[in-house]
């Protein structure tokens, strides 16, 4: 038994030593440093946004000692992701297959908020379907460990036992549990971000309150809730589309709508500038009136 403790552990130093190559440490707001993760061998670094407070004077610690300047390429909030690129030649981490990563595995979250790589191990808790943040991002997948985040490991990696990116760390994406951005996630925005500098979120100007529809209503529309119109912000898509105050949304874009996570779901950046079908129950009846979808800033 002896033994075999002392060749895994061997062997999680040997995946942390090897890993931590491509974990930089990202200096980008007043207090402690953060980490990233280096994306791309070009010199592309992906970190959490929240650790990005500011705009320029960025600074990126390397895996040889060396400090690089960094330029912010663009930030999505909703996913709490930031990416940066730096002149420097880089090693990136090779991506886990998502197939393979079940709960129970091993899992290492590595940072360097210092001028070495630090690493702290637990196992994937929980896996599910795709999520929707509090800020309306899209996560492709809900990956959840055990794992305690140190101060400063925010935007490092998680990787499996074999070295391989499984995610981004963040503490912000839920209180209290430890939560991964997964690589279908990192790719889909880095990819964004690096083309066009921000992903576009489509924006309605309402806020809403999810409602039982009457059993008329249920059996008519075949849906048992929708949302109820409760603010409807001044020249906003909502009031230039006719959306007025006690609406209740049942449907956007020929798809229902029954809480707030369908409706952030069809305000995607693709539907932005496009008139789409909206159904609304008004004085008890089912009306459809037609919505362009602006663009949120």
């Amino acid at each position: 038994m002896s033994n075999v403790l002392s060749e895994l552990s061997s062997a999680l130093a040997e995946t942390v030593k090897n890993a931590g190559a491509s974990v930089v440490r990202v200096e980008a707001r007043r207090r402690l440093p953060a980490s990233g993760i280096v994306w791309s061998a070009d010199g592309v670094i992906v970190t959490a946004n929240h650790v990005v407070t500011r705009d320029e004077g960025i600074t990126v610690g390397l895996a040889d000692g060396h400090t690089v300047e960094a330029a912010l390429v663009g930030r999505d909030p909703s996913t709490d992701l930031a990416v940066l690129r730096t002149s420097a030649t880089l090693q990136p981490l090779t991506e886990a297959n998502k197939q393979t990563l079940g709960v129970g595995n091993l899992v290492l979250a590595l940072g360097r908020p210092g001028h070495t790589v630090q690493a702290t191990l637990g196992i994937v808790s929980a896996l599910g379907d795709s999520w929707r943040t509090g800020h309306g991002g899209l996560i492709d997948r809900y990956l959840q460990t055990d794992l305690v985040m140190y101060p400063g490991f925010s935007g490092g990696p998680l990787v499996g036992a074999d070295g391989t990116l499984v995610g981004l760390n963040t503490s912000a994406l839920a209180r209290g549990v430890s939560l991964a951005l997964p690589t279908m996630t990192l790719a889909r925005v880095a990819d964004t971000l690096l083309a066009h500098g921000r992903v576009r979120r489509g924006f309605l100007g309402v806020s809403t309150q999810r409602v039982h529809l009457p059993d008329a209503l249920r059996a008519e529309l075949g849906q048992k809730r929708g949302l109820l119109v409760i603010e409807v912000e001044k020249d906003s898509p909502a009031e230039k589309g006719g959306l007025t105050l006690g609406d209740t949304i049942v449907a956007l874009a020929n798809e229902v709508v029954q809480n707030h996570d369908d409706l952030l779901a069809l305000l995607s950046g693709d539907r932005v500038g496009t008139a789409v079908p909206a159904k609304i129950v008004r004085g008890g009846q089912v009306q459809t009136i037609d919505i362009t979808i602006g663009e949120r800033s």
